[in-house]
């Protein structure tokens, strides 16, 4: 059974006109799938799936969110740091052993505050 077919009933889809554009998959406090096709990247898509997942991570309790990526993926490192994340460890792909190095990314989870117009209805 590969992991689409294990885990493909937990993946939260992000969809444009029924199209779609980019999933997110987490348990408990880690971030296992984060993908968008590149013709939609760089939309906000990604970012609206991490937050997404934060705050789903937030209403579980988590304090701290995890998440990994290889040294080689360049663009999700610059865009993890974008989102607050910092680095926290590397050591060798021990899932795949494809040779590459892994690194593993925090987030300290912060409660979301009410905006303004939420206080003012609250």
């Amino acid at each position: 059974m590969g992991y689409i077919d294990e885990k493909g009933p937990d993946f939260f889809v992000a969809e444009i006109d029924g199209e779609v554009v980019g999933m997110v998959h987490w348990e408990h406090d880690f971030v296992h799938a984060l993908h968008v096709p590149a013709m939609h990247q760089r939309k906000g898509i990604a970012r609206a799936l991490m937050a997404f997942a934060e705050d789903g991570m937030r209403a579980d309790g988590v304090e701290v969110a995890r998440l990994e990526t290889d040294t080689f993926n360049t663009k999700s490192q610059g865009f993890y740091l974008a989102l607050g994340y910092r680095e926290a460890d590397r050591y060798p792909d021990l899932e795949w052993h494809s040779g590459f190095t892994t690194i593993l990314y925090v987030k300290t989870l912060s409660p979301r505050t009410a905006t303004p117009s939420q206080r003012k209805h609250a």
